[in-house]
């Protein structure tokens, strides 16, 4: 039996050492390490430290030292063999059977790192000669230095199908096609892989590089292309930047996983040097791990648009099942149809760092989820968010985790659906809100420059949801006519179809749908109304046909107060944002971080009023 030292390498990684000792040893925590007393020899002090990101135990005072299996043969004297293979079945790894050819194998793992590696200095290479200006052009629109370049060890892949082939050919076909490098379709001749891109390399935790993600150069699809699985690269247990990252978690006590290679880029290179991605948008259970390895409570900050909160939603289902006491993950809420790369180069690291601050813990964004995924009127639908509640807090696997999140559940789910309370002050009349809602007082007015610019910034796409939702409850119409007045739209088509929709239920307001329909395809405006009223086309609750009339109502008066509030909160931010950069100060950062706060508020009020795909 010859076991190589990648499985090693994975054996150890899947092994958590503070928990394997602790099976024997009383372990306290002590900051990023845990600490014991040596039971190497007899101490009153503990001088014994185990280090969980490094994979090793050490002691101070006799000075033992060792990893998972050293710790098996020294302290319960096993041997090496029969360590490996407890360790590997804890972890669920098979331990490879006798092979002669095993010695063989493992040259061929070195001779694919190294190939690897002669890839990413060949990409580079290219990068930074004439064939490369096209994807340096797109690293500078990217706001991404020379510097940072090189750090990640960028490249560009030429547009051939065998430059790439031709420079490595020493180590033959067969090993890069196996390396993923190249494209072996059936008795043809292999070709590159990746052409025409910006070559970002991927490592082991080591820093080795084992796989690459390539963005495409112009127009094609896909746009970001990922090398196959090898027998170096699994792409379910890897996270980009996982090498880098390690180190500069340590120092900040705190991990970032983000969606993508451009997102973790830009944040090192803005002071962020403890972000990771996974290969793709979800996160698999084999990824967390990773994450809880470097810090209790992984912040997760995927894009603001709906995909990035659907994957940061089964993040948390994943999590659920193997939530500790203190380990969990929070969720950073970005801007809708912002990710970090953007936020970082449109507002500065302080923006990000703010929202960072702010991160929602698990149990709130679950909560606030399953309370948006339906509407909740009817007795019976309450109990079904009380039984989707209670399932998925039914798979929290330890029991004093699993027992909080029932009690969380139940005391939020009584609290929200608890009677408003009356009032009895004739002249302040009670406006109650809706359950469980806190008052807050008024916002300071913004300046008149300030609402000049917001005065501009209607979002178009929320406007003509409205405008869909007003058609199809024409009775809101009047109860918000103030707030609708307000408005106004820059778009000529979509603001006269605004203005008739208005000014008819200002003559008519017992109007029903129909009516109001006749009325606006008279006036040339019936192929307008038609397309907004497509049930495909506008995602959001108040727009559909079938949808409670009740919760309608409710949500389209929180649409039209978002897109009342978006314009001037974002001519704020930017004028915010515009004097922070021109002369930092305390008070004008705090106002930068409490708009982006606002911001932030406002697009997550957005984004409980979308459908779900399965509605």
């Amino acid at each position: 039996m010859s076991l190589t030292p990648a499985f090693l390498d994975e054996l150890r990684a899947r092994t958590t050492l503070s928990a394997l000792i602790g099976r024997s040893v009383k372990i306290t925590r002590a900051g990023r390490e845990w600490k014991a007393c040596c039971p190497f020899h007899n101490e009153k002090t503990p001088s014994f430290t185990i280090n969980d990101d490094k994979g090793f135990y050490h002691c101070f005072g006799c000075g033992a030292h060792g990893d998972a299996i050293r710790w098996l043969t020294d302290q319960q004297g096993l041997p090496f063999i029969d360590a490996v293979k407890e360790l590997a079945a804890a972890a669920g790894m098979d331990v490879p059977q006798a092979d002669p050819r095993a010695a063989e194998k493992a040259e061929k793992a070195k001779g694919l790192h190294e190939a690897m590696a002669n890839a990413a200095k060949f990409y580079a290479d290219q990068l930074h000669g004439i064939a490369g200006a096209e994807a340096r052009a797109i690293l500078e629109r990217r706001g991404i230095n020379a510097d940072t370049a090189r750090a990640f060890g960028l490249g560009y892949a030429p547009d051939s199908r065998t430059k790439l082939k031709e420079a490595l050919k020493s180590y033959g076909d067969p090993m890069l096609v196996e390396a993923g490098m190249l494209i072996q379709v059936e008795n043809k001749e292999p070709y590159d892989r990746f052409r025409g891109r910006l070559m970002i390399p991927i490592n082991d935790a080591r820093g080795r590089v084992i796989a690459f993600g390539g963005r495409i150069i112009g127009e094609g699809e896909p746009k970001y292309l990922n090398s196959p699985e090898t027998p170096l690269f699994d792409k379910g247990r890897t996270l980009y930047n996982l090498d880098r990252a390690a180190a500069a978690s340590r120092k900040t006590g705190r991990i970032i996983a983000v969606e993508g290679y451009m997102d973790v880029i830009a944040l090192a290179q803005a002071g962020f040097g403890e972000a990771v991605a996974p290969l793709g948008t979800a996160l698999t259970e084999h990824q967390i791990e990773r994450l809880w390895r470097m810090a209790d409570v992984p912040l997760l900050a995927f894009d603001g648009d709906s995909a990035g909160q659907k994957a940061a939603i089964r993040a948390a289902h994943r999590a659920l099942p193997h939530l500790a006491p203190g380990r969990s993950l929070a969720f950073v809420t970005l801007p809708n149809g912002q990710d970090p790369d953007d936020l970082v180069r449109s507002a500065g690291p302080q923006a990000f760092e703010a929202l960072l601050a702010a991160a929602q813990p698990l149990a709130d964004r679950i909560w606030h989820h399953e309370l948006a995924a339906e509407p909740l009127e009817t007795p019976e639908a309450r109990a079904g968010l009380k039984r989707r509640l209670s399932d998925l807090a039914a798979t929290i696997q330890d029991g004093n985790v699993r027992h909080e999140y029932v009690a969380e559940f139940r005391n939020r789910f009584d609290a929200h659906f608890a009677p408003a309370p009356r009032s009895f002050s004739p002249r302040t009349p009670f406006k109650p809100g809706k359950p469980g809602q806190r008052w807050q007082p008024p916002e300071p007015p913004p300046s008149p420059a300030t609402q000049a610019l917001g005065a501009t910034g209607i979002d178009r796409v929320l406007a003509k949801a409205i405008l869909a939702g007003l058609i199809r409850h024409p009775a809101e119409i009047a109860r918000h006519m103030e707030t609708l007045s307000s408005l106004r739209l820059a778009d000529n088509a979509l603001g006269r179809l605004f203005e008739a929709v208005v000014d008819v239920a200002l003559e008519d307001q017992a109007l029903d749908t129909a009516r109001l329909r006749t009325i606006l395809a008279a006036s040339g405006f019936d192929s307008v109304a038609s397309e907004l009223l497509r049930a495909d086309t506008l995602p959001f609750t108040f727009t559909q046909k079938e949808w409670d009339a009740g919760r309608a109502s409710l949500d389209l008066g929180e649409a039209i107060a978002v897109l009342a509030a978006r314009p001037q909160v974002d001519a704020a931010l930017a004028e915010a944002t515009a004097a922070v950069q021109a002369r930092f100060s305390d008070e004008a950062f705090e106002r930068q971080v409490a708009l982006v706060r606002r911001k932030a508020e406002l697009e997550s009020r957005l984004a409980n009023l979308m459908l779900a795909d399965d509605d």
